[in-house]
């Protein structure tokens, strides 16, 4: 059966998605709403279930791949959840220490899509560090719906300061120059943008398609930025020109990409809302950033 894309839902159908899949609908309204578009088999429950992701699909580089190490590590977060486990990811051998890049998962945990994120970084010769915001929960469920739930139970502000400790972990690793950046998306694009705000040492931010931070809090920021934008996601794009207004207005380095005709998420490679050529334009962009700023 052909693996589908945006292109086979309805526009309407993929706007309700997001709000479902953001917490600002629930299932039950989700099935009433996207039922009107229905046509023959494809219901409404078989077009949630479609759009939901497949992570048999996220596997560009396995996990066993010799060329990378993996392991699970743990750090403390004081302020956040206590104990908080991530995925750590580097060349196999690498020559001597290597700039660090966070890892930022959208609002449902560490998933594979994420600990993938990690080893291509790893591939293109940083140190990649992912934590896991669920861990305080049992960490990611496996299952997409709870992974949700169990997110949105979480405190906010400790899911950030969770995030904080982990970059500030990296920073400090033995393997890492003590340089680093990050990259997130969708929540973790929000995530990526307040460390900028929040952690002066931050040498490169890369936020996919994520909340802004407010005018006040751009002012904080020291790190460059390299921002993608998904042309159809009007959730996300509402909040982009008043925080290029205050970029501007604080001196702030960055580079903005717009993606058009793309869904908010475009870059997860798990979902009918992936977009293989603005994904690996992305990506090519975010890599190039990185090196730049990382490697100086």
């Amino acid at each position: 059966m052909p693996r589908k894309t945006a292109s086979d839902f309805p526009p309407a159908v993929l706007k309700l998605f997001d709000s479902y899949i953001h917490g600002i609908i629930g299932r039950r309204e989700f099935l009433e709403r996207a039922a009107r578009f229905a046509v023959g088999g494809f219901t409404a429950a078989a077009m949630l279930e479609s759009l939901k992701p497949d992570y048999a699909l996220a596997e560009q580089v396995p996990r066993n791949d010799p060329r990378i190490h993996t392991q699970y590590l743990s750090y403390e977060s004081p302020k956040g959840s206590g104990t908080v486990r991530g995925y750590f990811a580097l060349p196999a051998h690498p020559q001597g220490k290597l700039p660090g890049v966070l890892v930022a998962h959208e609002n449902r945990g560490l998933t594979p899509y994420i600990e993938d994120v990690a080893r291509r970084l790893a591939l293109a010769g940083f140190v990649a560090f992912a934590p896991d915001a669920l861990t305080s929960v049992g960490g990611y469920p496996g299952n997409e719906e709870q992974a949700i739930k169990l997110f949105a139970g979480l405190d906010p502000a400790k899911r950030m300061e969770d995030f904080v400790a982990g970059a500030k972990y990296l920073e400090g690793r033995p393997e890492c120059t003590g340089k680093i950046g990050a990259v997130g998306f969708c929540y973790g694009g929000g995530v990526v943008n307040m460390l900028a705000v929040r952690l002066p040492e931050l040498a490169a931010a890369v936020p996919f398609y994520g909340q802004q931070p407010s005018a006040a809090e751009t002012a904080h920021i020291k790190a460059p930025l390299l921002l993608h934008y998904a042309g159809l996601d009007q959730r996300i794009d509402a909040g982009w020109p008043a925080y290029e207004a205050a970029l501007k207005a604080h001196g702030v380095r960055y580079q903005e990409y717009m993606y058009p005709g793309v869904q908010h998420g475009f870059h997860n490679d798990t979902t009918p809302r992936y977009d293989q050529a603005a994904a690996t334009l992305a990506w090519s962009r975010t890599i190039e950033f990185l090196n730049k700023y990382l490697r100086s």
